[in-house]
């Protein structure tokens, strides 16, 4: 039994997630430039078995897909031809990052480390993953 590793993906920085083997707890991995992306993705999966890896689906207010999608479709074009045995699932991203400042101001994390924009997409890595994770239990 493999992981899933969900990846909020952005044009200066990508948050990953993973869950643990058993796939019930989602937590966050790392935060990575997108130019390191899929070379950190394929040597994960040479040291650990991951069975999907899901990515968002960024779309803006309306629900159209934003600027950032042709960007996020192209990187999955590259990921497919790398490590084709790893399904890609995708989640909608909508509203992750409010619920990222959220959380972090919920759990008291101060006002200085909310505004590190790496541990907003750690935050909202592991929010898309532990979305993914929810609506799979649901099938």
């Amino acid at each position: 039994m493999g992981k899933v590793l969900a990846i909020d993906y952005g044009t200066v920085r990508c948050g990953v997630a993973e869950t643990d083997p058993m796939k019930i707890i989602a937590s966050g991995l790392t935060v990575l430039p997108p130019a390191k992306l899929l070379t950190f993705l394929e040597e994960f999966c040479k040291r650990e078995k991951v069975d999907v890896i899901v990515i968002g689906e960024s779309r803006n207010e309306r629900g159209d897909h934003n600027r950032v999608e042709a960007e996020i479709k192209s990187f999955i074009d590259k990921l497919r031809k790398r490590l084709p045995e790893v399904e890609i699932a995708r989640e909608d991203e909508s509203y992750t990052s409010v619920m990222a400042q959220q959380s972090m101001f919920l759990g008291g994390v101060k006002k200085k480390q909310r505004q590190k924009k790496e541990r907003l997409d750690l935050i909202s890595a592991t929010i898309i993953l532990q979305q993914y994770l929810e609506r799979q239990s649901k099938h």
